[in-house]
């Protein structure tokens, strides 16, 4: 099975369902962002303090490129991921591609509980954090909606999402 890409704003939940889809079908796991941190001995959050996000988008593009030969895996990819350079088209030539869809409102509930530094998002108030969610998430949908599949990431169904991901490695 060529790897299955799970994409989406931050907080959508890929790792979460990116393990539980792993799981259910046999396959390995691996987060984009803990083999960045790994590789470059630093956390996203530190990258981006010392760097710059220009720097941490050539990066993780060219980490994404690695991923491209690998079988039988599903991929939670950071929330911009897609939205650089051609990284979305290759992922859906490479792979099949998987939008965790939600609202801003949905998103920003879980990003203000969420345990796990966020460069992009630090500091926000919950009002500037839905603000900005809103702007950013209009922004990256035009790369989320070309996705293979879509599932809703509050309510996934794991089952027709397998069958869908099944379907989809058939006919190609």
């Amino acid at each position: 099975m060529r790897p299955v890409y799970l994409i989406g704003f931050m907080g959508a939940g890929k790792s979460t369902l990116g393990k539980r889809l792993a799981s259910r079908m046999g396959v390995a796991f691996l987060d984009l962002d803990i083999l960045f941190e790994e590789k470059y001995r630093l956390t996203i959050h530190s990258f981006f303090e010392k760097y710059g996000e220009s720097l941490f988008r050539q990066f993780e593009y060219d980490l994404i490129k690695s991923t491209f030969e690998l079988q039988d895996v599903v991929i939670s990819t950071g929330g911009g991921t897609p939205c650089f350079y051609d990284a979305m088209n290759l992922m859906k030539l490479n792979g099949t591609t998987v939008y965790m869809e939600t609202t801003p409102a949905g998103l920003a509930s879980r990003l203000i509980k969420s345990k796990r530094k966020r460069p992009l998002v630090a500091g926000k108030s919950p009002d500037e954090l839905l603000e900005f969610i809103t702007k950013k998430l209009h922004q990256r949908e035009y790369w989320y909606q070309q996705a293979n599949l879509k599932v809703d990431a509050i309510n996934p169904d794991l089952e027709t999402l397998i069958n869908e991901i099944n379907l989809l490695g058939k006919v190609k």
